[in-house]
This record gives C-alpha cells, sequence and structure tokens, in this order.
C-alpha cells in the first residue's frame, strides 16, 4: 500500500526479493494540470508494468474493499506513504501484521512530512523506520532502523532513502518470517511532522538566521522553493549556502537592512545580508522564469543588484 515515488523503491525490491505481491493499492488517480487528465500514482505506474493488480478505494474503510483485501489472504500487508490511516479491520487482516516504511528514526517526526522536517530543522542525522502498525499514527513498535547524517535538499534525501527504505523492508520481512525480528517500544514522547504549506515558504529576513534560511532553501527542494521579493517580484531560492569570511568583504555591514545585497555579478555570484550573517545564493529563479545558476541570471538580467534589498 503506497502512493507517492517514495514508495516505489519498496515495491520493486520486495519483486525482487521474489516475495509474492498480491495486489497494490493506492489512492484514486488524480486530475492534474489544465486539461485535468487523470494521472496515476506513481506506484500505480510502476504496479502496471510489473502487471499487478491495482486497487483505488475513495475510502480504507468501504466495506468492499476490505472483503476484497480479506479474499486476497495475505500474509503480510506492507504500507509505505499511503495517505490514508488504515482501520483495525485491515489491520488484523494479515497473519504477520501490518508492516509500515516511514522516513524518520520514529519516534520522532510521526505524521505526513518526516524527511521534510528533518532537513527544515537542519537535523543531522535521519533514516527509516520500519514497524508494527496499530490504530493510532505511526505508533506501533519499532522492528529496525538506520541512521544517516544528512546535509542534503528533501529531493535528495527522499531519493536516497527511499532506496534504504526498500532494502530495510526486505530485510525487515526475513526477520519476521525466522521469527528473529526485535521489537522496540517507542514510548509516549514524540515529534510531528505536519504537511507543509505555502505560508511557510517565505524568507523573513529580519526572523531568520542565514541558517535558517538555508534549511528553509533546503527542504522546500524540490517540492515549492523557499521565495522572497524583490522590486516587488516573486523570486525562488532553490540552493544557497552560508558564505565563508574570505569570500566577501563588506564594510559596515551591520548598518544595512536584512536581505541587502552586499555584492552582485555573474563572476563572484549574490550574497546576501541576514540577521546574523550573508547567504551566498547558488540557484534562483525569477518570476516567470526558469530556475537557474545564479550566474546564468544575473548575465540575463544585465542590472547589478548591489544594495537593492530583498524583502
Amino acid at each position: 500500500m503506497g502512493t507517492p515515488d517514495f514508495a516505489v523503491g519498496t515495491l520493486k525490491a520486495l519483486v525482487e526479493a521474489g516475495h509474492e505481491v498480491a495486489a497494490v493499492v493506492t489512492q484514486p488517480d488524480k486530475p492534474k494540470g489544465r486539461s485535468k487528465e487523470l494521472v496515476f500514482s506513481p506506484v500505480k505506474q510502476e504496479a502496471v508494468k510489473l502487471g499487478i493488480e491495482v486497487l483505488q478505494p475513495e475510502k480504507a474503510r468501504n466495506e468492499e474493499f476490505i472483503e476484497k483485501i480479506k479474499s486476497l489472504n495475505p500474509d503480510v500487508i506492507c504500507v509505505v506513504a499511503y495517505g490514508k490511516i488504515l482501520p483495525k479491520e485491515i489491520l488484523e487482516i494479515p497473519k504477520y501484521g501490518c508492516i509500515n516504511v516511514h522516513g524518520s528514526l520514529l519516534p520522532k517526526y510521526r505524521g505526513a512530512a518526516p524527511i521534510q522536517w528533518s532537513v527544515l530543522n537542519g537535523d543531522k542525522e535521519t533514516g527509516v523506520t520500519t514497524m508494527y502498525m496499530d490504530v493510532g499514527m505511526d505508533t506501533g513498535d519499532m522492528i529496525l532502523k538506520v541512521e544517516i547524517g544528512e546535509d542534503e535538499t528533501t529531493g535528495e534525501l527522499w531519493d536516497r532513502l527511499s532506496k534504504i527504505g526498500g532494502k530495510l523492508l526486505v530485510e525487515t520481512l526475513k526477520q519476521i518470517e525466522e521469527g528473529t525480528a526485535p521489537r522496540e517500544k517507542q514510548g509516549e514522547e514524540f515529534t510531528m511532522a505536519p504537511m507543509l504549506n505555502k505560508e511557510m515558504s517565505k524568507i523573513n529576513w529580519d526572523e531568520q538566521t542565514a541558517q535558517n534560511i538555508k534549511n528553509l532553501v533546503r527542504g522546500l527542494n524540490p517540492i515549492m522553493g523557499a521565495y522572497t521579493f524583490l522590486d516587488e517580484k516573486k523570486i525562488k531560492f532553490w540552493k544557497v549556502d552560508i558564505a565563508k569570511q574570505d569570500e566577501i568583504i563588506a564594510d559596515n555591514i551591520e548598518i544595512l537592512k536584512n536581505g541587502t545585497v552586499i555584492l552582485s555579478n555573474p563572476k563572484e555570484g549574490l550574497f546576501v545580508k541576514t540577521k546574523d550573517g550573508i547567504l551566498k545564493v547558488l540557484e534562483i529563479q525569477g518570476e516567470n522564469a526558469k530556475r537557474m545558476s545564479i550566474g546564468d541570471f544575473l548575465r540575463g538580467i544585465q542590472d547589478n543588484l548591489t544594495g537593492k534589498i530583498f524583502i
């Protein structure tokens, strides 16, 4: 049971490991773009390629759907970013229970967006947890976990954890089959990872530190991008870094308003003052334009931005 591309790696890993996948359950097809053409989820696309039956109930509590799952008589149900909370009736169907692959080191980051929040919060490590599911949200017993040091964008981390999650699930099923899977209670303390919203993507130059802004840019790449305004035009930042001391020397920087462009030229780049340092912009997107390197952007606008202020 899964929906986004994060779950595709686990489906592939199960098939490659020789497991019989009786069916794939995913969210209903959704309209996309101006044409409103119905689009398959990434998991459905992969299931169709593999010739596996696909089920797409509107609600997981649908009685006909539950009866269908019972008729399949699964030994285990694997759930990876499916997007719906499963009712007790489904959790009790498989012989070995329902196993969830979750993109965090539970109990940290329960909820819908664990990978994104680990990057947004600037965490130095994250991982994948496989666990037995219960009627709560990510509250079952932990089975195995993998810790990883991180300094990546959400997109890069997402791809890496998807592959790790597939390997971890195969190992988990092997241990369940052998009766050697460890069980570890999560405890009561946890951190939630709610859905992201567009309001959080605007850079606040007066309140956010250079590191905060860098984490925001990393965390929203490639989902929506962090944005700011320059000359009343919306500008998105896709990649930034914190400038090193020897990269730029500026006098009286402390009197400048946060968001002020300290240096702007295609050769050296774009440097912006923050409340506690200088941000170096590496990849940017102008209003109604494509994302590009900062050198290409500055050559294209033919305008020295030095002294201008991002707001």
